[in-house]
């Protein structure tokens, strides 16, 4: 990923600790980041409002612009964020960190979807690193099924 380009990161709950060490961790690599909530904990606030601010801005600024969402699971962050045109959000909560490479190289995930309560920090920061350092592989193959996955949404 190009360092110019700007991460936007959203949680509701679930995530604010993580988020909140995150985006300095992220300064620190070089980044732009805009905070997009939750800008308080608060244990009443739900994961859509957040992860659509993101959403918004990925969906926007599709060539210029990253997200890291973050919720219990992640699973409900990404439903949320993929409902957004041009978004494809991935999921991560451990486990192996293919996952996470497939992610970029194969589908062009844009929006990074943490499950907060299965990764310890350190984990966490190491995915968010590899994820954001992996380029898209521009094979042919890739760029027809994302194709037709925005074509299928527009229908």
């Amino acid at each position: 990923m190009n360092k110019t380009e700007t991460i936007f990161i959203g949680t509701d709950h679930a995530g604010f600790k993580l988020k909140e060490i995150l985006i300095p961790f992220l300064f620190g690599l070089g980044y732009d980041v805009v905070d997009k909530g939750a800008e308080v904990l608060d244990s009443e606030d739900d994961y859509p409002d957040y992860v659509a601010l993101v959403a918004k801005e990925v969906s926007n600024n599709p060539g210029s612009s990253k997200g890291i969402i973050l919720g219990g699971s992640g699973q409900g962050e990404a439903i949320a964020a993929n409902r957004f045109f041009g978004v494809r959000a991935a999921v991560y909560y451990g486990g192996p960190t293919e996952i996470l490479r497939l992610s970029r190289e194969h589908n062009d995930a844009n929006v990074l979807s943490l499950g907060a309560k299965f990764l310890k920090e350190d984990e966490a920061k190491t995915a968010v690193e590899m994820w954001l350092s992996i380029p898209f592989s521009e094979d042919e193959r890739h760029k027809r099924r994302i194709k037709k996955i925005e074509e299928k949404s527009e229908e």
